[in-house]
């Protein structure tokens, strides 16, 4: 008998709990590192991908519209490349740089040069002699008339050959105006008498640039910006010009007295040849804003940030055309879909794991059942040995069977106890989170309910209805709380606006005011009544709500608590909110992982550890940061900055 009855411990100290066993938590604190680094590398791989088939797309566009701007830059120049001929076959010009001509020659030579530009619509013509000096031009008979320059220093003259042109792009020294310079020799039977010269204005063509969809620039031979879509960046470099450049460009005067500064480009990484992703610092200097619609010129992309860079050579000229590709959609979109991976991945982690947490329960109550079917046939069989060999003792025998049918009783009674127990364990686990949320706006539901009870028995019809009101909010905010998990996860909010603090302030020392009471807190505010934040109202009620709520938590059971409430406009655009106790404080590693999901010194079975990682995410989505630090006096202090809204309550 005594061997019988100790079989149920045995049974029992084998069945107890694997979490008492050493080496456990190793195990179980491994396997949690290894889902972790899973996690991320699922989600990195998802990122590289998304992020590279979206780069592939955009290459694509990209070259779309490298041809369309070559093509027109292109055909644009073509249109007036056989000018500079037409001009050397008058014979006039041939007579007026052969040699000295008469004041009616000279004058005829300009007229026939002036009708020429009005007619093919160019900027400027004008032809040169064998010394570099302008002796006739379309602009004669105006103030920054070419004629009598001197423009030998020139490159489209210095270069000039019979049969071909010269092109030649920069600003005049003249009237300083850019334009592109086409050029070649005119001669007479083989014999070069002069220079013809077409200058074309390409502003046009660059402020169409202006309304596409992302920037453009032209580049000469140097890697100077002759033509941009970015006014800031005309005339900029991609990098710093070496010395050799800066002497052509200095002899030659091609850009005037231009500083000719990088604008600050910095190459991320290089794909090929002709692609790069370059981080753009913006020009906040030049009155522009780095990014936002509807810039300077009717600009409507954005100028900083990270771009996919896609250049391509001309044909005709020594110039590279890069077309600018915003990757800032792309890198949101290939995050948002690596975190919605890494929550599968969790997800599906988690699942696995409940499963294998199951069927291993299961093994244990399989174990448990047969031990005490061993035990039971054990006590059987003795039984039957001992009524077969006593005879004598049956009553003996017969009270020992009633005591083991009562053991078996209570050991049934005992095992129920247990399954319900652990079913009722389970359906708190899954209902504490719920509840640590939805308690607050229940009870404030139920003081608003019951107060327009009163009034409207009082006939207040008004303020029963603005308690009623008030009610509408709190179960839309209920039906969203189970929703909020998700919600941290991928930074969505509802749609901002213009909220007033003092307000928000009111409404949450509204809904936990039976706490100020009952605790005996002393409430002293300084608030700015004026103050004015954009955000979503209903998220910074919830905010404030949590982190009053978690003030008077610290202050309970203090006969002197004291909540401190400030709000004033801060730097740089922002708003400053505390909340102030004077509480026991925070330790250093609270702070630490105040901020972590699931992370609460709190009891057992009165939080979930959320609340702060989920307002922190609310006041991240508004552009926003939120802080804890300890008070130099004691206690704590919780501070929120909130972007101001553009205007102020009256």
């Amino acid at each position: 008998m005594g061997t019988a009855a100790a079989s149920p411990s045995a049974a029992a100290s084998r069945s107890a709990p694997r979490a008492a066993r050493p080496g456990t938590v190793a195990r179980r604190l491994g396997v949690a590192v290894l889902a972790a680094a899973v996690t991320v590398a699922i989600a990195g791989v998802v990122y590289m991908r998304d992020l590279e088939g979206s780069i592939r797309a955009l290459r694509g566009s990209a070259d779309h519209r490298l041809d369309l701007y070559a093509g027109s830059l292109e055909r644009e120049i073509e249109k007036y490349a056989r000018f500079p001929y037409v001009v050397g076959l008058h014979p006039d010009v041939v007579a007026r740089l052969r040699g000295p001509a008469d004041a009616a020659l000279a004058r005829r030579v300009d007229r026939y040069l002036e009708t020429l530009n009005r007619r093919i619509g160019t900027a400027v013509v004008y032809v040169l002699d064998r010394t570099g000096r302008v002796v006739a031009a379309s602009n004669w008979n105006e103030p920054d008339s070419f004629v009598g320059l001197d423009l030998s220093y020139r490159p489209y003259y210095r270069n000039t050959a019979i049969d071909r042109v010269e092109r030649f792009y920069g600003i005049g020294t003249s009237g300083n105006r850019p334009g592109y310079y086409l050029a070649t020799a005119v001669h007479e039977n083989g014999v070069v008498v002069g220079t013809s010269v077409v200058k074309i204005d390409l502003e046009q063509l660059e402020q169409s640039w202006s309304a596409a969809e992302s920037p453009a620039i032209l580049t000469d031979e140097h890697g100077v910006i002759s033509l941009s879509s970015v006014e800031a960046w005309k005339y900029g470099t991609l990098q710093p010009l070496d010395p050799a450049a800066s002497r052509d460009i200095a002899e030659a005067r091609q850009y005037h007295d231009r500083a000719l500064a990088p604008i600050g480009m910095t190459v991320v990484k290089t794909l090929d040849a002709t692609a790069r992703i370059v981080d753009l610092p913006g020009q906040s200097g030049s009155g522009q804003s780095g990014s936002g619609p509807a810039g300077a010129g009717g600009r409507v992309f954005a100028i900083s940030g990270l771009f996919l860079a896609q250049a391509r050579m001309l044909t005709e000229a020594p110039w590279r055309l890069t077309v600018f590709s915003d990757l800032r959609e792309a890198v949101d979109l290939a995050r948002t879909r690596a975190v919605l991976a890494g929550l599968g991945v969790l997800l599906l982690g988690g699942a696995s794991a409940a499963l294998v947490q199951r069927q291993r329960h299961m093994r244990e109550l399989v174990a448990a059942r047969s031990a005490l079917q061993r035990a039971h046939a054990e006590l059987e069989r003795k039984v039957a040995d001992r009524t077969s060999e006593l005879t004598a003792a049956n009553a003996r025998l017969v009270q020992e069977v009633e005591e083991r049918r009562r053991a078996e009783r209570a050991l049934r009674d005992a095992q129920t106890a247990m399954v319900q127990a652990g079913k009722l364990a389970a359906i708190c686990q899954f209902a504490t989170g719920i509840v640590h949320e939805l308690n607050r706006p229940l009870a404030a539901i139920a003081a608003l309910s019951g107060n327009a009870v009163r009034f409207l028995e009082r006939g207040d019809v008004e303020t029963a209805s603005g308690n009623l009101e008030r009610i509408r909010p709190l179960v839309e905010r209920m039906g969203r709380l189970t929703g909020e998990l998700k919600g941290f996860a991928r930074k969505s909010s509802g749609e901002a606006g213009a909220v007033r603090v003092r307000k928000s302030f009111d409404n949450a020392l509204f809904l936990l005011h039976h706490r100020v009471v009952h605790g005996r807190v002393a409430v002293s505010e300084e608030i700015d009544a004026a103050l004015v934040v954009r955000c979503d109202p209903n998220r910074l009620d919830q905010v404030l709500v949590n982190l009053i709520g978690n003030a008077l938590d610290a202050m309970d059971g203090r006969d002197d608590g004291r909540l401190e409430l400030v709000a004033a406009a801060g730097p740089a655009g922002f708003a400053r909110l505390e909340i102030r106790d004077n509480g026991p404080g925070f330790s250093d590693e609270w702070l630490q992982h105040a901020f972590e999901p699931f992370y609460t010194t709190k009891a057992p079975g009165t939080g979930l550890g959320l609340g702060l990682a989920i307002s922190a995410g609310i006041v991240r989505d508004f552009g926003g940061e939120l802080g804890a630090a300890r008070r130099a006096a004691g206690g704590a202090v919780f501070s929120l900055t909130i972007p101001l809204a553009t205007e102020r309550a009256s």
